[in-house]
């Protein structure tokens, strides 16, 4: 069993609450926009760390994290990238090879709207753990925490870390 951190559309700030939330978890997923390399690097040195970069990401942050990432964790396929739609409007970027070779779990950010949607044609769960940064248009910054048991995804967590 790992217990996941995820966050999201970060734009160069690191909430230090951030830390206390994930403390008990495995490791920490990141779905894109990081924005400063820093806060990545503050991230990979807490705890094991994936990411993918997002739209405002320059060559820094490029040269480190993919575009997209699929992976298992346990017996979960997982994909991660940061413009990814969702069900029923999944982006022209991913839209084939999601829709050819569905993943279990899908993960993006970049609309900054925290989403946790069931995709039942494709059998897969979309998750978006809406923005943990102070840019953009969002109110409450969030982030979630969840399970991966076998092939299972438990406990989902939304937290809400403060006013934008």
């Amino acid at each position: 069993m790992k217990k996941i951190g995820l966050i999201s559309d970060t734009h160069s700030h690191l909430d230090e609450a951030v830390f206390t939330h994930f403390a008990v978890c495995d490791e920490i997923w990141h779905a894109g926009d990081i924005g400063d390399p820093a806060v990545a690097a503050r991230l990979a040195a807490f705890k094991p760390f994936k990411a993918v970069y997002g739209n405002i990401d320059g060559k820094d942050i490029r040269m480190l994290y993919p575009e997209n990432l699929r992976f298992f964790c346990e017996d979960v396929d997982v994909w991660i990238t940061h413009i990814g739609g969702y069900p029923g409007r999944y982006s022209t970027l991913i839209k084939e090879e999601i829709t050819r070779n569905p993943p279990q779990l899908f993960i993006c950010g970049h609309s900054h709207i925290l989403k946790v949607q069931y995709d039942g044609k494709l059998k897969c769960l979309h998750l978006n753990p809406g923005a943990a940064g102070k840019q953009g248009w969002h109110k409450v910054r969030t982030l979630m925490r969840f399970e991966i048991n076998k092939d299972k995804i438990e406990n989902l967590e939304v937290i809400e870390l403060a006013i934008r």
